[in-house]
């Protein structure tokens, strides 16, 4: 994943907060919270991981999977339309 060392920092940071994020639910599974408080901390904990997924996916359609035999404005074009439906199917 070479093409994420640009980015290295952002993503780590990210990952960071998600275990943050998941420390808190085993915390409160420890000091047995209620199912509402539950469930609103994983669904970010979901938004979160869907947001880093996304990311790394739309890095990997840019670098790897739009060809680069195409003219610059079709690749992007193309590359911007799977990007916009794998978006969608992680919301």
């Amino acid at each position: 994943m070479s093409h994420t060392i640009r980015e290295k920092t952002k993503l780590i940071n990210r990952t960071r907060r998600i275990r943050g994020q998941i420390e808190a639910v085993e915390r409160m599974l420890e000091d047995e919270k209620s199912c509402a408080e539950l469930l609103q901390v994983i669904a970010g904990v979901r938004g979160a991981i869907n947001g880093l997924m996304s990311e790394i996916i739309e890095d990997h359609i840019l670098l790897h999977v739009a060809d680069a035999d195409l003219a610059q404005n079709d690749r992007n074009e193309g590359a911007a339309e799977l990007i916009d439906v794998m978006r969608a199917y992680l919301k």
